[in-house]
């Protein structure tokens, strides 16, 4: 009698590995806004100039978690890397509710963010 596996064909989520890498996108933002903030301090760089910055940061922080998630995963890469942005989004957006001590507009700002990142995580784990 062969015997079968009942989770065959299924993946094991390895959520330390999901997280470590969530983590580790958030030093890379830590690190990447320190810099920016040399910038502005050395070069006195424009608002919008800044604001192009943090974008391109959350960009970044957010395509690194994706691939890795997509490289560790295998299959279905761009809806890890898609969880992962918006988990880095959701973080993002509960730390600024904190700081902001719940006032919080939602407005088109945040659903740009939110798409950055979702974004951002997506093609990291496409490109993995």
């Amino acid at each position: 009698m062969e015997h079968t596996n009942r989770n065959q064909g299924t993946e094991e989520i390895p959520v330390a590995f999901l997280l470590k890498s969530l983590l580790f996108s958030y030093i890379l933002t830590g690190v990447l806004l320190a810099l920016l903030a040399f910038a502005l301090y050395k070069f006195g760089l424009g608002e919008r100039t800044v604001s192009a910055a943090i974008i391109v940061i959350y960009v970044v922080a957010t395509l690194f978690s994706g691939f890795a998630a997509g490289k560790r995963m295998k299959s279905r890469r761009f809806l890890w890397g898609l969880l992962m942005g918006g988990a880095y989004f959701l973080i993002l957006a509960v730390m600024s509710l904190v700081a902001g001590k719940g006032d919080m507009q939602v407005g088109s700002s945040f659903f740009t963010t939110l798409a950055l990142c979702a974004g951002g995580g997506m093609l990291g784990g496409m490109l993995s």
